[in-house]
């Protein structure tokens, strides 16, 4: 474990075997970090902090401050972030609204620089936001979802897996998973088919993916009477609940797809 002399650190603080601490570096409170993390000068983790194993915490980043939100009484909440994660450059994080409450961030996730996380998202694993992406309050970004740079997302929108969202879009209401979306504000306008494949997600599920979207956004259906309607049209049944289960559980609506005739849902190569 290398701690430089200059680093700031609380008697409460447990800091595990062979952790790299960097010049001025802010510890202060209740902060559990991992075997084997290094954290880069000037950063500062404050308050219920828990870093995984093998993570990077970049110069400058800030963890675990209070939130952004007039709601928040000063009550003990937190901050989770898993094994192998990559906090970049000015990163900010803040811990959750709620006594007990944590903002979670998975395993092998990519953050890049000047990223925001507030308060209550949950980030999972293998996720990638580019640099100056932000998310407001209570978002939930799920498996392997990336964020090109400075994306903005509206507080409680999820981000479906492996939803691929493209520069400086403002996202306002739910992706779901397997699609690209872009725009001000975010359309869907295709699936994301490069990152299936890359994923080893088969070549039958990727064509049952497009089939149960194909009937979702091009019958002519209202979303909500193809959704009804979708069980008893044969498709993949695994791939319908999958999809389905996202959908029904929407609190800011679902992003309708661009000139939805001319969508394309095919599993075919093309560029992004």
């Amino acid at each position: 474990m290398g701690i430089d002399r200059t680093a700031r650190i609380d008697p409460e603080a447990q800091i595990g075997a062979n952790v790299e601490i960097g010049p001025y570096v802010i510890i202060r409170g209740k902060v559990q970090v991992g075997d084997g993390t290094r954290i880069e000068p000037f950063a500062v983790l404050e308050g219920w902090v828990e870093i995984g194993p093998s993570c990077v915490i970049g110069h400058h980043a800030i963890i675990g401050t209070p939130p952004q939100d007039v709601a928040f009484q000063g009550e003990e909440s937190g901050v989770i972030i898993g094994e192998g994660t990559v906090l970049r450059e000015f990163v900010t994080v803040h811990r959750a609204t709620g006594e007990g409450k944590v903002t979670h961030i998975g395993k092998s996730c990519f953050i890049m620089a000047y990223c925001h996380i507030a308060h209550n998202c949950f980030v999972g694993n293998g996720v990638t936001m580019a640099n100056g992406a932000s998310l407001a309050g209570y978002v939930t970004v799920e498996d392997w979802a990336t964020l090109s740079g400075f994306v903005g997302v509206h507080q409680f929108v999820r981000i479906g897996k492996l939803a691929m969202i493209g520069g400086l879009s403002k996202v306002v209401m739910d992706i779901p998973p397997y699609v690209l979306a872009d725009g001000h504000p975010a359309r869907i306008f295709g699936l994301n088919r490069v990152g299936m494949r890359r994923r080893g997600i088969p070549q039958k599920k990727r064509e049952s993916i497009a089939q149960v979207y194909r009937f979702l956004f091009r019958s002519g259906l209202p979303l909500r009477k193809a959704m009804e309607e979708i069980r008893g049209k044969g498709f993949d049944p695994e791939v319908v609940e999958e999809i389905l289960a996202f959908l029904v559980k929407t609190r800011r609506g679902i992003t309708r797809w661009v000139r939805e005739e001319a969508c394309d849902f095919e599993d075919t190569p093309s560029g992004w």
